[in-house]
């Protein structure tokens, strides 16, 4: 074979190998995180698994709306508890009835939001613990989402939807939340014997004057 002809092969050959290692490496720094219900089925759920608790002297829609789709909850920092006995502080939640659990692999999901100035609040936990009453916070203090005041789960959250995933695997008493498919914490768990799932606006320090979150397509899963 001629020498020019050698040469054109050994140039073609050197792009199709420099083409097909640029594709390679694209999918090698891009792989698709799992997503986190994988393995997981959805229980099944309406309003009756929908329990509002909101202060106590006030009527529901003065603290809660829902159009269909989002459930909007919202509380001042002057408000009464959600019981006259209690002693604690402002809230209107939704305490996921139905599906409490005291053993498996349980996983709460919903898309959340929270508008600006909403700070020093819990926005979901998992009820249930040992010595404490639960076993996870979210809060929410100056847009940033922590476990409860500590470290950061995810930063910049006012005003935006965020989806929300959060695993509790009870037997190797462990938490995992996922923000948008993707891990940001792992945590272990704080015992107890029986757990559920509640979201909403719960008043902690330094809560700002009024709280409010929001939520949709909140779902309740279960590993089997």
């Amino acid at each position: 074979m001629a020498p020019r002809a050698l040469s054109w092969i050994s140039v073609s050959l050197l792009v199709f190998l420099a083409s097909w290692s640029c594709v390679a490496a694209r999918g090698a720094r891009a792989p698709k995180a799992a997503d986190p219900t994988y393995g997981f089925t959805s229980v099944r759920l309406d309003e009756s698994n929908f329990v509002l608790q909101r202060p106590f002297d006030e009527a529901s829609d003065a603290r809660y709306s829902f159009d269909g789709t989002v459930r909007k909850l919202w509380v001042l920092s002057s408000d009464k508890p959600h019981a006259r006995q209690s002693h604690t502080s402002p809230r209107t939640e939704i305490r996921m009835a139905g599906y409490d659990y005291s053993s498996g692999v349980w996983q709460f999901e919903g898309y959340g939001y929270v508008p600006s100035g909403t700070t020093g609040v819990s926005i979901m936990q998992v009820f249930g613990a040992g010595e404490t009453a639960t076993t996870l916070m979210l809060h929410v203090y100056d847009g940033a989402l922590r476990y409860y005041d500590r470290q950061i789960v995810e930063d910049a959250i006012y005003d935006r939807w965020f989806r929300l995933n959060v695993v509790h695997d009870v037997e190797a008493s462990t938490l995992t939340v996922y923000i948008d498919g993707e891990q940001k914490l792992h945590v272990n768990g704080r015992g107890g014997d029986s757990h559920y799932f509640k979201f909403g606006v719960y008043a902690q320090n330094h809560d700002s004057s009024c709280m409010e979150s929001r939520w949709k397509d909140v779902r309740i899963f279960q590993k089997h």
